[in-house]
């Protein structure tokens, strides 16, 4: 009951049809999904009615269990970026270096995410199209190719990360036997898995990442059961907010790693999977609603494992001698030193979660390649071709880094930071646009946000851009070194900044006073 409340409150009030003012694919417009591929919905001969009242104004049908099974599968791919290599090393940093003390920013840091994406998910269930086709509408030509650069950046940056995590879990797995180049090459041949697994239909591919979800889960279920967290004290980090100065640097990580940019991008994409009569409006309500709810339980399942990890590394490192040097590579090597071959040796446990983790975040960030290729420039590509061009972006950059670095070098935590800090200054680049279109009724309809959630938006957006604006901040402090390069890069930060500022004022009066202004001038 309470999942169906919380599901209500994003529903829109008042009529007309999100499609009123949607316009159609053009027949030579890149799609999400061909129609042939989407999941029918109808459960009954009674889902081909209106539910009585005709005219597309009709109630929202009844729920039905069989329903939200059919609508289930989108939002537990989306939640595989919370649950990428990047966030498991972020949450065993917490868990060592601040104990249980910032369960409550994990809780936080979700909600949020869980607000970005059921915006996300509205926005292409409304409209019919995903987020990055939208801005290439809305947008002129010059920054549409500026918003595709800048998801591309993130994308690459957050695939070397879940790449080299699924090396590491290889090279763990075979005692060392297969090098990180070694598990790098493996990994980059997981995009035939996937185009494999596509052709067999979308519902086959989302079982695939259900199996992957649940290994996660199981690992980090039986770590969590072998090395026993304090239940008392998990359950006061997550209701009592604690913070020192000596945390800060890991509650940055927490709430920066958990909106992914190309995630958001995904979402839009992946409710589109659905076959769903747009010119009703009572069918749009009931696929926001059903995704609201499969949503909120896909990140509850995230939350849970985030949680295992943090509180695992929590109980065992906090306040040892090794809490500071704790990585991806040695957290295994680390535990199985701690915590010794209970039932199965946990070092094992900790590589098949870890590589369950790599595995499904590099293939979905494939699949959010495709959908941001495709929607930014309008790609009517092969998915074969799609998928082999997104997925060298990432391989190349990737097997530099595995060939020239060691994991247990300190050079190669400088460049997770920086990878990092890639990923962080390509949020505004995501969460503005998608506040922006949410809150427009001539894209929306009657499924444009209330203002209520268009202020909680936009002051999770300038808080999640503040975090990450001060993770920029302190590697260019700490990090980055020459008055040439520094002032280089506060050239590019200006340019940065001054798109920023486009982006937001670009839709408000001020903007078009000022375009009048410069238009009479010249």
């Amino acid at each position: 009951m309470a999942s169906r409340d919380l599901a209500e409150s994003l529903l829109p009030v008042g009529g007309g049809a999100a499609t009123a003012t949607a316009t159609a694919h053009d027949e030579y417009d890149e799609r999400a999904y061909d129609s042939d591929d989407k999941v029918s919905i109808a459960v009954s001969d009674s889902d081909s009615e209106d539910g009585g009242g005709g005219g597309g104004d009709a109630m929202r049908p009844a729920f039905s269990w069989r329903k939200l099974w059919r609508f289930t599968g989108p939002g537990f791919l989306m939640c595989i970026a919370f649950l990428d290599p990047g966030n498991l090393e972020g949450d065993l940093q917490a868990g060592a270096a601040a104990g249980y003390q910032l369960l409550w920013l994990l809780l936080w840091a979700t909600v949020m995410g869980a607000l970005v994406q059921l915006l996300s998910a509205r926005l292409g269930v409304a409209t019919g199209k995903h987020l990055a086709e939208l801005c290439r509408e809305e947008y002129p030509p010059w920054a549409t190719r500026a918003l595709w650069a800048m998801t591309e950046l993130a994308l690459v940056g957050a695939d070397i990360q879940e790449v080299i995590g699924s090396a590491i879990a290889i090279k763990i797995l075979s005692a060392g036997t297969v090098p990180l180049w070694g598990g790098v090459v493996i990994t980059a041949f997981d995009c035939f898995i996937f185009l494999f697994l596509e052709n067999y239909g979308v519902r086959k591919l989302e079982a695939f990442f259900g199996v992957l979800i649940a290994v996660m889960a199981v690992s980090f279920a039986i770590m969590f059961g072998e090395t026993k967290p304090s239940g008392k004290e998990l359950l006061i980090g997550l209701v009592v907010p604690k913070l020192s100065s000596r945390t800060i640097k890991q509650a940055v990580g927490i709430v920066g790693c958990i909106i992914m940019p190309h995630n958001v991008f995904l979402h839009s994409a992946l409710v589109q999977s659905r076959k769903i009569d747009t010119n009703k409006k009572s069918r749009v309500q009931e696929a926001v609603f059903y995704y609201n709810i499969e949503s909120i339980l896909a990140l509850i399942v995230s939350f849970f494992i985030n949680i295992c990890v943090t509180t695992v590394f929590a109980k065992g490192f906090y306040g040892s001698e090794q809490a500071d040097g704790i990585g991806l590579e040695n957290a295994g090597q680390y535990l199985q030193q701690k915590y010794g071959t209970a039932f199965f040796p946990i070092l094992y446990i900790w590589a098949i979660g870890l590589l369950a983790s790599g595995q499904s975040s590099t293939i979905t960030g494939t699949y959010a390649g495709q959908f941001v290729m495709g929607g930014f420039l309008n790609l009517r590509l092969k998915k074969w071709l799609r998928a082999m061009i997104t997925r060298s972006f990432a391989i190349i950059p990737t097997m530099i880094v595995a060939l020239f670095f060691d994991t247990e070098d300190p050079t190669m935590d400088i460049l997770n930071e920086a990878l990092n800090v890639l990923q962080s200054i390509q949020i505004p680049f995501a969460l503005i646009p998608l506040i922006t279109l949410v809150s427009k009724e001539q894209v929306m309809g009657s499924f444009v946000v209330g203002p209520i959630t268009k202020v909680i938006s936009w002051i999770v957006t300038v808080f999640l851009m503040l975090i990450n604006g001060y993770l920029i901040l302190s590697f260019y402090a700490t990090e980055v070194r020459g008055a040439l390069v520094r002032s280089s890069l506060c050239a590019v930060l200006a340019v940065y900044l001054a798109f920023i500022v486009y982006l937001i004022v670009r839709n408000t009066s001020l903007y078009s006073r000022l375009r009048s202004a410069m238009t009479k001038s010249t």
